[in-house]
């Protein structure tokens, strides 16, 4: 005989301070909570948990589960799964969803997206997929799609919404409000500022909303726009977009195409993803390791995305050991130099990638340019050596206390030095020659300072050693 059950209560946070909605639904007692319910196949349970919660929240529950689990829970929701999850939702997670999620539901979550969250989700479907999807599109949003697929990646023309709002100047407040209040499908749900544009459609100006609301109905737009409008062009790379934002406080700002008419607008929402995505590659690229290889990518993506740098790290390794291989007589003759050498290299590692990576930084935020790179250089360089004379002190006194030899012990001294001089001078010029020559300093500027710093320093400590020493 089957028990009556009581109706699931909603998930309760803990009692206390309320925390944040995100961490509340990633909470341990909650992912337990939902795990339960999936055991048991309880639809109507894990509904209820989920029926309140953000878009973005699911994406991340998605996220932290195992694949099985997050398979099985994408089944129960089933169609009741909000659409915009395909837009928040990342890694395996992604291909998961998009695997198990039927091409028509897609579609139907795609024809409500906005521009760019609609060319987001397309462009991570396969090819077959993709095609299916596009095939079930009204044809209006097949050719914005398309249209905006047709630029390149990483984009402003991937970035913008195609939905906007634009009027002739010559119009009047009233004549924009009543069309505002019209039941026009064209008019976005969503925006911050009307842009003005010209017979041609190119933009001339543009007018926040609360202007707009604050100015007597008589009056033309022309009269109150901000004139000269700032314009992105459709093909600028994303990176320079969210610099520009960034510089000078936008809100929004207009797409044009190659003969400078008006075809989308870029909003600030849109740019804070850039630039989270932009600081996680570089962070990801310090260290040698691929965008794609991220805690919730597929297993042979971290693979592939770690293999090549460790390999190329394997060869810069051996160039360091041949250097030592050249003074093999001479560690040999003083054991000592083989159990301080390490330190030389490590302290000259540590200052190059501190200089480095601010380096990096101010290439991608446009401090550092050809114009300032030798008053930054000079103010590293004596940064570098101040830093060196003072931990060469420290580090003499110690070698001479410990091995009882004055002379190791400037010897050591003097090494560590000259390497942090030029850790300073290369954690400066590494990134700055990769820029140069049009490669990535986030991705290859650790690899060669880090190699540079421990030949440099060996060969100092060592061939010093040979002089002086043995």
């Amino acid at each position: 005989m089957v028990e009556d059950q009581q109706a699931p209560e909603k998930f309760d946070p803990p009692s206390g301070s309320t925390p944040p909605l995100k961490d509340v639904h990633l909470s341990k007692e909650f992912i337990q909570q939902l795990e339960s319910a999936l055991k048991g196949d309880d639809e109507s349970l894990v509904w209820t948990l989920l029926e309140e919660v953000h878009a973005a929240d699911v994406a991340d529950i998605l996220e932290v589960l195992s694949s099985g689990k997050r398979k099985h829970l994408i089944s129960l929701l089933g169609t009741k799964l909000d659409p915009e999850v395909l837009s928040e939702i990342g890694g395996e997670a992604q291909d998961d969803l998009y695997e198990h999620m039927p091409n028509a539901q897609i579609a139907d979550a795609v024809t409500d997206m906005e521009t760019d969250d609609a060319v987001y989700v397309i462009e991570e479907l396969d090819e077959d997929d993709r095609e299916e999807v596009m095939r079930k599109l009204a044809a209006d949003d097949r050719v914005a799609i398309e249209e905006s697929l047709s630029y390149p990646e990483d984009s402003a023309g991937r970035l913008m919404q195609r939905q906007l709002f634009s009027v002739p100047e010559f119009w009047t407040i009233g004549q924009t409000i009543d069309f505002l209040r019209s039941d026009n499908e064209d008019i976005p749900e969503d925006f911050y500022d009307v842009f003005v544009v010209d017979p041609a459609h190119r933009p001339v100006g543009t007018v926040p909303l609360s202007r707009i609301m604050r100015t007597s109905r008589p009056t033309t737009i022309g009269d109150i726009m901000d004139k000269d409008p700032y314009v992105i062009d459709a093909y600028a790379d994303q990176e320079e977009v969210a610099y520009q934002f960034t510089k000078y406080h936008l809100i929004s700002a207009s797409v044009v195409d190659a003969g400078q008419r008006l075809v989308g607008v870029i909003t600030v929402d849109d740019v804070v993803d850039v630039i989270e995505e932009e600081a996680g590659e570089d962070i990801l690229a310090l260290a040698g390791v691929s965008e794609e290889s991220g805690i919730n990518e597929s297993f042979t993506e971290i693979i592939k995305g770690r293999f090549l740098w460790l390999f190329i790290n394997l060869g810069t390794a051996v160039l360091a050991s041949l250097v030592i291989g050249q003074f093999e007589a001479t560690i040999e003759q003083l054991v000592a130099l083989a159990v301080l050498m390490p330190i030389v290299a490590s302290m000259g590692g540590n200052a190059g990638t501190q200089t480095m990576t601010v380096a990096v930084r101010a290439l991608a935020t446009k401090e550092l340019s050809s114009n300032n790179a030798m008053r930054v250089m000079n103010r590293e360089l004596l940064a570098a050596s101040l830093n060196g004379l003072m931990l060469a002190i420290v580090a003499g006194v110690v070698a001479w206390l410990w091995f009882s030899s004055l002379l190791l012990g400037g010897v050591f001294a003097a090494a560590m030095i000259f390497n942090i001089f030029v850790a300073g001078l290369f954690g400066l010029l590494v990134p700055l020659g990769l820029q140069k020559a049009n490669i990535d300093p986030a991705i290859a500027s650790s690899v060669f300072v880090t190699t540079v710093t421990d030949v440099v320093g060996f060969f100092a400590f060592l061939g010093l050693a040979a002089i002086f020493i043995i």
